[in-house]
């Protein structure tokens, strides 16, 4: 799994779903890979009894200290999920108040909202004076460090590739901040919106772009690769 969700957020979906494979949290802050998964192991920037853990992102509690900066500088337009309480963000992203808390627990990307109109250049211009960047997900902006999901999908491959030879790649997204990890795999996907509408942000020589939106759009094209890898 690579997603804009914390670490806490997926750990239950893991083991819903039974994948013990490594995964990447919020929008390639880090790369948590199961202890013993890899031989040799990846060098990793911490441990715990659990994980290697290779870290990419800004801590989130400087992408905090920012986006405070960068509220008094337009008071009352940017509101982030620090500022909210667990049941606004049930409210905003329609999930139980248990599910929220799980994704306030962050550590390397803050999502934010924008109130009225401010052209995304200028929040990008913003963050950047503090080494940081903003990108567009679903839902919400993000603020965060110098990661992207690409960067950690990169480096995922090179460890499947040292272990077992060249991996084939496939990546399915539907936002902005899914074009990093697109530009990198050798099937990128585009999934239609919800509102049946196709990122305009996203552009590649080689996107797949499904017809069907959301969990029917992945579907739709894991179908129609699997045969060609051979699955």
């Amino acid at each position: 799994m690579c997603t804009s969700k914390t670490r806490a957020e997926i750990e239950p979906l893991r083991i819903r779903l039974k994948n013990s494979h490594p995964f990447i949290s919020e929008n390639g802050g880090a790369i948590f890979v199961p202890k013993g998964y890899f031989s040799p192991e990846p060098q990793a920037d911490r441990e715990d009894d659990h994980y290697l853990t290779v870290e990419f992102g800004t801590p989130y509690r400087q992408l905090r200290e920012v986006l405070r900066r960068m509220e008094s500088v337009l008071p009352g337009k940017l509101r982030g999920f620090g500022d909210w309480t667990p049941g606004e963000v049930a409210g905003l992203c329609n999930l139980s108040l248990a599910d929220a808390k799980l994704a306030m627990k962050r550590e390397y990307d803050e999502p934010f909202v924008v109130e009225g109109e401010i052209p995304f250049d200028a929040l990008q211009e913003m963050a950047s004076h503090a080494q940081l960047q903003v990108t567009r997900g679903g839902r919400f902006c993000h603020l965060m460090g110098n990661n992207d999901k690409g960067k950690a999908v990169q480096l995922i491959r090179d460890m499947y590739q040292n272990q077992s030879g060249p991996p084939r790649t496939v990546a399915l997204g539907d936002s902005l901040n899914d074009l990093p990890m697109l530009e990198v795999v050798d099937y990128p996907v585009l999934v239609k919106k919800h509102d049946g509408s196709h990122d305009p942000a996203v552009k590649l020589d080689n996107l797949i772009i499904t017809r069907s939106s959301g969990p029917s759009g992945w579907c739709e094209a894991l179908l129609k690769l699997l045969p060609s890898l051979g699955v």
